[in-house]
């Protein structure tokens, strides 16, 4: 399936009187892999949260696919839930069914949402889960596999709904380095698929390991735009530039 792509302008977020998002604006290709860094309660997981309707915006609009989300609390419930369809969410805590095992985990959506049936929502699944390497667990259950299996398995469920986009919010941050290897790895071979990747994450290695595109986002602003090694070594904002040093303390 095609990627998706995604246009943001203008968009500016509010949570009271704090501004969380300020007037962001972005352009993003369809199959682009764009990584967002920056400090923590700059934005970047709020941004995540708009672009598949969890947090609506205050101003400004987001056009995903042939989607806008404008208007604020006054957009249509069945336009989030047509965008919310286009994209999967990969969290950093995992969100797996503790009761379920791999394989129940990953075909839950597919026949629920999508009333797929059991017979194929099983094919599939099994087909992502050799992907993403996890094809001898799928009769295991959550507690039973290493933090980086369980994020793969996250992985692999947000792939069954065969999603144009797939929004990963600091996926690596829990893992060691070589759980964090191992997940890094899946990600680049999804790359293959054209799909609109877009993650935010505190790993730079992460950044200059996934990304087309690195975006550095600094109080609610876009200070970084362009190629991992340009931004990542070659800073042009303050902000990035302390960044990166305290990054490396």
């Amino acid at each position: 399936m095609a990627g998706l792509p995604i246009s943001l302008t203008n968009v500016r977020k509010r949570f009271g009187t704090r501004t969380i998002l300020d007037g962001v604006s972005l352009e993003i290709p369809a199959g682009e892999a764009v990584v967002i860094v920056g400090p923590s309660g700059g934005g970047k997981s709020t941004l995540l949260r708009c672009l598949n309707g969890l947090a609506l915006v205050d101003e400004g609009s987001i056009q995903v696919g042939e989607h806008s989300l404008a208007g604020g609390r006054k957009l249509a419930a069945a336009k989030i839930s047509a965008v919310r369809q286009l994209f999967g969410m990969v969290f950093q805590d995992f969100q797996l069914f503790p009761h379920l095992t791999v394989l129940e985990n990953v075909i839950e959506a597919p026949m629920h949402v999508r009333a797929q049936p059991r017979e194929l929502a099983i094919l599939k699944a099994r087909e992502i889960l050799k992907r993403v390497g996890m094809a001898d667990h799928e009769f295991k259950y959550p507690s039973q596999i290493s933090g980086g299996q369980k994020q793969r398995v996250a992985i692999a469920r947000a792939l069954a709904m065969e999603p144009r986009g797939l929004l990963c919010d600091e996926i690596t941050s829990a893992l060691d380095p070589k759980l964090k290897a191992e997940v890094i790895s899946v990600l680049r071979d999804l790359k293959s698929d054209r799909l609109t990747l877009i993650a935010v994450t505190h790993e730079l290695g992460f950044a200059r390991r996934v990304a087309d595109r690195v975006i550095g986002l600094f109080h609610g602003r876009v200070l970084e735009d362009g190629p991992p090694a340009d931004v990542l070594e070659r800073p042009r904002s303050s902000d990035m530039r302390e960044f990166l040093e305290q990054a490396f303390l």
